[in-house]
C-alpha cells in the first residue's frame, strides 16, 4: 500500500497495571474509510485515543502524513490534520451550539461555507444555533460531536462509534453526512457497531481482539462472509 495517511506498528499501550494494546499494527490508507470492528472492550476505543495522543503509547510507532507522531502532544496532533470525535462526545453544555462548532476551527472562524455544508447535514443544529447545547437530546449532541470535528478540512477523521445509541432515524442523518464526507476524499477511521452502516462506508476493515488487530483485507470481503465474521468476532453481521 503506497502512501498511506496513518500507520500504526507495535503499538503497546498500558491503562493503570492493565496492558490494553499489545502490539498494534495498523494501516489507514489516503482517501478511504478504514473501519475499526471487534467485540466490546478489545481496545479500539484505546486505539483511537493513542492516536490522538490522550494515552501515550508505552511502545511502538505512529506516522501520521510520513512523521512521526508518537511523543507528540494532543494539541499538536489536531494542529498537525487530525480530528477526533470521542465515544462520550465531549460537548460544552453551558456554551451554545455555534460556540461549540468555534471550538473546532482552529486556523480561525467557521467559513460560510462549510457552516452552510454541516447545517444542511445536521439540519437540527440550525434550529439550535443559539442555544446551549446541555438543552440537546443525545442524537443533536452527537451531531454537534460530529460536526465540530468537520468544522474544518482535517487529513484525517477519527470517529468513535457515532451511531451508538441512536433512533433508526438520526442513524440515518448520521450515516448520510459520513456518506458525503466520503465522497469529498476525506480519510477516515472509523468504530462502529452498526454493521449496516459499516457495510455502507467502509473500504477496508481491520478487526481487533485481545489488544491486537487480527485480520485486516476489504470490508466487502468481511461484510460478505459469515464463516470470516464468526471466526473473528463470534456473530453474523446479519443479525446485528
Amino acid at each position: 500500500m503506497s502512501d498511506p495517511i496513518l500507520s500504526l506498528s507495535a503499538v503497546y499501550t498500558d491503562i493503570a497495571q492493565y496492558h490494553i494494546l499489545q502490539g498494534v499494527d495498523l494501516v489507514v490508507p489516503r482517501g478511504q474509510v478504514t473501519m475499526l470492528l471487534g467485540r466490546n472492550g478489545v481496545g479500539k476505543t484505546t486505539t483511537l485515543k493513542t492516536i490522538m495522543g490522550q494515552w501515550a503509547a508505552k511502545s511502538g510507532q505512529i506516522q501520521f502524513g510520513g512523521a512521526d507522531i508518537t511523543q507528540m502532544a494532543t494539541s499538536a496532533r489536531a494542529r498537525a490534520g487530525i480530528g477526533f470525535v470521542p465515544e462520550d462526545m465531549g460537548i460544552f453544555s453551558d456554551l451554545t451550539v455555534a460556540e461549540n462548532m468555534a471550538l473546532g476551527c482552529i486556523s480561525g472562524p467557521l467559513k460560510p461555507e462549510r457552516k452552510d455544508w454541516l447545517l444542511s447535514a445536521f439540519p437540527a443544529l440550525a434550529t439550535f444555533w443559539e442555544a446551549e447545547a446541555g438543552n440537546l437530546s443525545g442524537g443533536q449532541k452527537q451531531m454537534l460531536s460530529i460536526a465540530r470535528a468537520l468544522a474544518e478540512d482535517r487529513k484525517l477523521y477519527l470517529i468513535d462509534e457515532p451511531t451508538k445509541g441512536l433512533a433508526p432515524a438520526i442513524v440515518s442523518t448520521m450515516a448520510a453526512a459520513l456518506r458525503e464526507l466520503k465522497a469529498q476524499g476525506a480519510s477516515i477511521l472509523l468504530v462502529e457497531q452498526n454493521f449496516s452502516v459499516a457495510k455502507a462506508l467502509g473500504d477496508s476493515a481491520a478487526v481487533m481482539d485481545d489488544g491486537r488487530v487480527i485480520w485486516t483485507g476489504e470490508m466487502a470481503e468481511l461484510a460478505t462472509s459469515k464463516d470470516l465474521q464468526e471466526r473473528l468476532m463470534g456473530l453474523s453481521m446479519e443479525a446485528h
